[in-house]
């Protein structure tokens, strides 16, 4: 099979994404082809491209991605061709038509999920039940803070925490991402460009600010996750839009009473077949329920993937991305 396939061979702005034709063999033992249908956009993706997180080079590009079982290799139990499947990773490589992958990263996509919403959702979605229920262990009543809360994982992060029973404090940039906070059930959005954010926040949890705060920008609201985080409060800081947290003296948790930070990846709580397995079914089960969906706010062609990069960068995108093959 013929499959056009974006590759980086040295990591930088998104003008480095080039692309290439490749003939895909027959999956060996283990493996399976895929043709894709959907590829899903992730922040996750600039970090590799522009060296944020470091990979091997030459690189393929893109973790998430959804389509159709062409062919399965010996020893793959469970799959056939024909089937609808997604996977998040971790195998680079999703920015393509066609790919070999392992098959143990494949999920069986239910007949109420579509490509689309699955290549957009799965890592954003897994991500928020690591963030939700791993990781901080939300309780009903609590107030929470979530920044970027217009963002692909910020929506789902307010609807996952509205389910769950929490009070949701979002931050946005702009109106009109303002409205699509509030329109996914948080219950105070603020503008952190304007607004005095801990301040608000201090003011509407009657001076005591947030156990939680999840922080998915990084150095430019670090300050301010400090400032509206309560007393043995935790700080969830699992991104890095506006820079990744450096230099940090652990002395300033105290100042702020006594404080946890964790820096969460996806993989290192999804690291086992059963805990993949555990949060892909409950991921499926929010999305089927409607207690979570999946706003897709873009759509571009998979060779426009440079500017669908450029846009989320620039803060121009709002909800999840895809990417169409």
């Amino acid at each position: 099979m013929q499959a056009t396939q974006a590759f980086i061979e040295t990591q930088g702005g998104p003008e480095v994404i080039d692309w290439r034709e490749v003939t895909l063999g027959d999956p060996g033992p283990g493996e399976v082809l895929l043709r894709h249908t959907a590829i899903g956009l992730n922040y996750l993706d600039t970090y590799h491209r522009d060296g944020t997180y470091p990979v091997p080079l030459p690189s393929g590009l893109g973790v998430e991605s959804a389509g159709e079982v062409v062919a399965v290799g010996e020893h793959v139990q469970g799959l056939k061709p024909g089937d609808r499947v997604a996977t998040f990773g971790p195998d680079r490589n999703a920015y393509s038509s066609a790919r070999i992958l392992p098959a143990a990263s494949l999920f069986k996509l239910p007949a109420g999920i579509d490509d689309e919403t699955a290549a957009a959702g799965l890592l954003k979605a897994c991500t928020v039940e690591m963030l939700v229920e791993r990781c901080a262990k939300v309780e009903a009543g609590w107030p929470v803070l979530v920044h970027a809360a217009a963002g692909g994982v910020g929506l789902i992060l307010v609807q996952w925490l509205k389910t769950v029973g929490a009070t949701v404090i979002g931050t946005v940039s702009t109106e009109a991402k303002a409205e699509a906070a509030r329109e996914a059930g948080a219950d105070h959005v603020l503008l952190y460009k304007s607004d005095d954010v801990a301040a608000h926040v201090r003011n509407l949890t009657d001076g005591q600010g947030v156990p939680v705060t999840f922080d998915g920008i990084g150095m430019t609201t670090w300050d301010v996750s400090l400032k509206a985080t309560a007393r043995r409060g935790l700080i969830v800081s699992y991104g890095n839009a506006g820079g990744p947290v450096t230099g940090v003296n652990l002395g300033i948790l105290a100042q702020h009473g006594s404080q946890f930070v964790t820096r969460p990846t996806l993989f290192d709580y999804y690291l086992h077949p059963g805990e993949r397995a555990a949060g892909a079914a409950r991921v499926f089960e929010m999305i089927e329920s409607g207690a979570v969906k999946i706003g897709i706010g873009q759509r571009y062609g998979l060779q426009d993937a440079a500017r669908a990069h450029a846009d989320l960068q620039a803060g121009r995108t709002t909800g999840s991305t895809v990417l169409i093959p």
